[in-house]
């Protein structure tokens, strides 16, 4: 994997963990459906970028990232289902959904199809292109979420991370809160799996399989870097944490690493990244304690 390669992963992949980062920073729910509504985006872009309307592909995959997302919140508060069983059972509908969309075929190729990058490749030289489009959707979704999450929607859906209870004593439709917060959610989670097939002209049924462990590794890689203080520094370390995730991977991948290994590799590394808050804490109290001594 090039340095052009890892960057580019980065940003596109930086989408699907602001995804993530909605669900399991600001909703405070680990949410399984990624690995489904990640698929799902890529199948509906994959079928409409084939028919010659790669855009129009973008927008459909959003719109039924959103749908799955608004399910699994449905089945969280109407249904009364634990938060990752609602998860669990939308991503496992998914499967037999995608493989529908995408006509029965576990993979769709898109070789000389053109996408919302080769729109791009007449004005800029190299493979510059796919960088120049990828960084202005990422601005677009990182400028959109900030502003949006100073509403008072927004708001309300980081208070309701927060402290349920509380704001549903304050007349708060928490229920509500949460269907859009997992809808919009799992909307930039398709927009990414929309994009990572158009970026590499193919689509497979199982290509979600991981995905919430690549995305908690973004946030949580870039949370060690930059503290989460404000809402605007806690998305923008998820772009950091995503562009350094990809240049572990590519350097492990120039020891001739066995490429079979890298899901194991990323789930190390998110331990790796989550057991750091927790040794530094040990190391600080074990210090405190040989100076009382």
């Amino acid at each position: 994997m090039s340095i052009i390669g890892a960057i580019e992963l980065g940003l596109v992949y930086s989408l699907l963990a602001f995804g993530t980062y909605i669900s399991f920073r600001i909703l405070n729910v680990a949410d399984l459906t990624v690995d489904g509504s990640f698929v799902l985006g890529a199948a509906v872009s994959a079928v409409f970028t084939f028919k010659g309307m790669p855009i129009t592909g973008l927008i459909l995959a959003i719109l039924v990232g959103a749908i799955a997302g608004i399910v699994t919140a449905l089945l969280q508060t109407k249904m009364g289902i634990q938060p990752i069983l609602a998860g669990i059972l939308t991503m496992t509908g998914l499967y037999s959904i995608n493989l529908m969309v995408m006509g029965g075929k576990a993979n769709i190729p898109l070789l000389n199809k053109e996408s919302v990058f080769t729109y791009v490749e007449v004005f800029v030289d190299n493979r510059a292109y796919k960088i120049a489009v990828l960084l202005i959707v990422v601005a677009i979704i990182f400028t959109l979420l900030n502003i949006f999450f100073k509403t008072q929607l927004g708001l309300s859906i980081r208070a309701t991370g927060d402290n349920e209870d509380m704001c549903r004593a304050s007349s708060i439709d928490t229920d509500f809160i949460k269907v859009v917060g997992f809808a919009i959610s799992n909307a930039i989670v398709a927009l990414s799996g929309a994009l990572v097939t158009q970026m590499q002209q193919s689509a497979d049924v199982n290509m979600g399989a991981g995905m919430v462990v690549i995305s908690f590794a973004s946030i949580i890689i870039g949370s060690v870097f930059i503290r989460n203080k404000n809402n605007t520094l806690g998305l923008f370390s998820v772009i950091i944490g995503s562009l350094i995730y990809r240049f572990i991977i590519a350097l492990i991948l120039t020891t001739n690493f066995p490429p079979s290994y890298l899901k194991l590799i990323s789930a190390l590394v998110v331990i790796i990244a989550l057991s750091i808050p927790n040794i530094k804490k040990n190391m600080k109290t074990n210090k405190l304690r040989k100076e009382r001594v």
